[in-house]
Order: C-alpha cells, then sequence, then structure tokens
C-alpha cells in the first residue's frame, strides 16, 4: 500500500514537473522570439571591387532621389492614436522638434534594412534626399539616416516643392537639368506627377506588415 502510494505521488510529481518544464520552455521561447524580432540586423558591407568600380568610373553617375516618409520611414507624432504599425513595436528613434512654437515628438521607424540599403547604393549612385516634409522635420530625419557617413548631403524639402490642388509636387528639374540622370523612389507617383514622362516605379508596399 505504501509503495503504491510512493509511485502515485512520485508520477503526480512527474507530471507536475514535466507541465512546469513546458511552460518554462513556452516562455524562454516566447522571450527569444521577441529578441529577435527587435535585434539590430548587422551586415558585413563589402567594398567595390576593381572591376566594379572601373566599369562604375567610364559611365555616368546617377542620381537617385529618395523620400522618407513612407518610404524610407514611418513616423507618427505625439496625438496619433492609432499608429499604423504593430502595437509594441518600439520607435528606432525619437525626434523633438518645434513647429509654431509647440513641441512634437516624432516616433520613427526606419524601415527594414534601410541602412544597408543606403550604404550600399551610395556606392552606384549619388543620393538625394527630397521630401515634401517641413525641413526641420525632415533634415533630422535625414540626420539620424546618414548617422554621419555624409552620403545624404543633398536634400530638398517642402519649400522646393509646388503647391498644386492641395499637394506638394516635387520638381525634379532642381536636383539636375537632366531628367535622364535622375531615378526617384517614392511611395506617391503624384508626388512627382509633372514629369509624366518619365516610367512608373516599381510598387512600393508600406504596409503594417512591413514595418
Amino acid at each position: 500500500m505504501m509503495r503504491t502510494q510512493c509511485l502515485l505521488g512520485l508520477r503526480t510529481f512527474v507530471a507536475f514537473a514535466a507541465k512546469l518544464w513546458s511552460f518554462f520552455i513556452y516562455l524562454l521561447r516566447r522571450q527569444i522570439r521577441t529578441i529577435i524580432q527587435y535585434q539590430t540586423v548587422r551586415y558585413d558591407i563589402l567594398p567595390l571591387s576593381p572591376v566594379s568600380r572601373n566599369r562604375l568610373g567610364q559611365v555616368k553617375r546617377k542620381i537617385l532621389v529618395l523620400d522618407l516618409d513612407e518610404t524610407l520611414i514611418h513616423s507618427h507624432h505625439d496625438g496619433v492614436l492609432r499608429p499604423t504599425v504593430r502595437p509594441g513595436t518600439p520607435p528606432d528613434f525619437i525626434l523633438k522638434v518645434v513647429i509654431d512654437k509647440h513641441p512634437v515628438r516624432f516616433f520613427v521607424h526606419k524601415r527594414p534594412h534601410v541602412d544597408f540599403f543606403l550604404e550600399v547604393v551610395s556606392q552606384w549612385y549619388d543620393l538625394v534626399v527630397f521630401t515634401a516634409s517641413m525641413e526641420i522635420y525632415g533634415s533630422a530625419v535625414a540626420d539620424k539616416l546618414d548617422n554621419s557617413r555624409s552620403i545624404l548631403k543633398r536634400r530638398y524639402y517642402r519649400q522646393h516643392c509646388t503647391l498644386e490642388l492641395g499637394s506638394y509636387i516635387k520638381d525634379l528639374s532642381v536636383v539636375h537639368s537632366d531628367l535622364s540622370s535622375i531615378v526617384i523612389l517614392d511611395n506617391s507617383p503624384g508626388a512627382y506627377r509633372s514629369h509624366p514622362d518619365h516610367s512608373p516605379p516599381t510598387k512600393f508596399a508600406s504596409g503594417e506588415a512591413q514595418w
């Protein structure tokens, strides 16, 4: 009788320990997934080979015009009740700017792998930032993305746009008179609709799942 009770007690303990261990493993995996999700991805930036550098030196260097909001980054500011990023996603950085004498905080999320993208394409193109945002905000974002690498030195802001039918149009001729030298990456084709002869861009998704 005593032996039977001991065996039952042992089985109960083993079953409880197994459940406890399974719960511990579940919590551990969940924590690891959270850490991996928000871990910064690092790449080895390899310099151009001598052959590639020589080939690039033989052709006219193109200009890549980059939009900011919803192309390279997404941001929302104080007072936004429904940001379009997943709840609990921490911003990559927070900007504090003064607009019309009012301090505003912007919570900025960089598009995944954007740092690696900028580092690589800066070897192929002259990079230009062209945003319809106010300069005080756009300049601060560009400074963060540039990160003292001096690859985003040329910048154009709202004052360089043309207001047409309530929207800001980017005049690419202010970037370079030869439009054949310009490639633009922008989530809104309407932003450069004053240049209808340019080929339409590849669709660039900016939905919640991308951030």
